[in-house]
């Protein structure tokens, strides 16, 4: 029989420190690591995702770093599977865990659950993929069939056009109908939620310098790597960090620019993070990071 294991989770916004507290957290309680970070799943997008060094990953082992190229698809049941498999080596191993990371989507929806999607066969992908070559069409057909689940989709929105139409042509039925046939089921319960609280000053100061040093550690030969082996149409390349590099190749703007660019859109996303863990969670610690280093270890 496996034993019960102990779970954590520290969130906070992006260059708040929680891979330092983490680490130090999973040591004293004999833990390993999940991330929940939607660029450090990605091999090769090194720098721009701010992963943690090699000797910090030496350190502690971690999951959900670098499992998927950046060309993979990639959505939230990827990562729920990512800890399935995780916890069960926990229990196994008899390890406590830690799930760190910025992206509380995928907190949350280990919290909340996912609907299971039917059975997809390889039948059903081809021709999915291959009516997607008319994006336009998919996204009018879908709006006729089900205008309730596609009033928040965009037209542009490849990713959630793709889902709905894997839905309605695997099940027959619309992905309105699916989801209140399939509800959510919470993946996890009772986990305590620690939350870094920290001033948008001291945020944006911190941001600021960490862009500085991803230049220098080599962050435009990254973004020139993964646009030639990956071209610029994964939906990876679209991140913040990698965006701004390619208008800066592309001439639209200064080196300086770029680095201005790059921190003022990594504040605004600090910005939203720190909104989301402060209204999607009950029952959250939230504190200063010396406050909750005191308070965990």
């Amino acid at each position: 029989m496996n034993k019960a294991i102990k779970q954590l989770a520290i969130i906070g916004p992006t260059a708040s420190g929680k891979s330092d507290l983490a680490i130090k957290i999973a040591k004293k309680v004999d833990a390993y690591i999940l991330s929940i970070d939607s660029l450090s799943i990605y091999k090769e997008i090194d720098i721009v995702s701010a992963k943690p060094s090699k000797e910090e990953l030496s350190e502690i082992k971690h999951f959900g770093i670098d499992v998927l190229n950046p060309d993979d698809y990639f959505s939230v049941d990827v990562f729920i599977n990512i800890y399935k498999e995780v916890k069960e080596l926990c229990e196994k191993r008899s390890k406590n865990l830690i799930i760190v990371g910025g992206t509380s989507f995928y907190l949350k929806s280990l919290l909340n659950g996912l609907s299971t999607l039917p059975n997809i066969d390889a039948n059903v992908t081809l021709k999915v993929k291959n009516n997607l070559e008319n994006l336009q069409k998919c996204y009018d057909l879908l709006s006729k069939v089900d205008p309730e689940y596609m009033q928040n989709i965009s037209q542009n929105d490849a990713y959630r056009i793709e889902k709905a139409l894997l839905i309605y042509e695997a099940s027959s039925i619309t992905p309105s109908e699916w989801f209140r046939q399939n509800p959510p089921k919470p993946i996890i319960e009772n986990l305590d939620i620690y939350n870094i609280d920290v001033d948008r000053d001291v945020l944006r100061e911190r941001i600021s310098k960490r862009t500085h040093k991803m230049l220098e550690l080599g962050l435009i030969d990254e973004v020139c790597y993964l646009e030639q082996k990956y071209t610029r149409a994964p939906h990876s390349m679209g991140s913040i960090g990698i965006v701004e590099v390619l208008d800066y190749l592309d001439g639209k703007t200064t080196k300086e620019q770029m680095l201005e660019l790059i921190s003022i859109h990594t504040a605004q996303l600090a910005k939203r993070q720190q909104t989301f863990n402060r209204t999607q969670f009950k029952n959250i610690t939230s504190a200063k990071l010396e406050e909750l280093e005191n308070l965990l270890t």
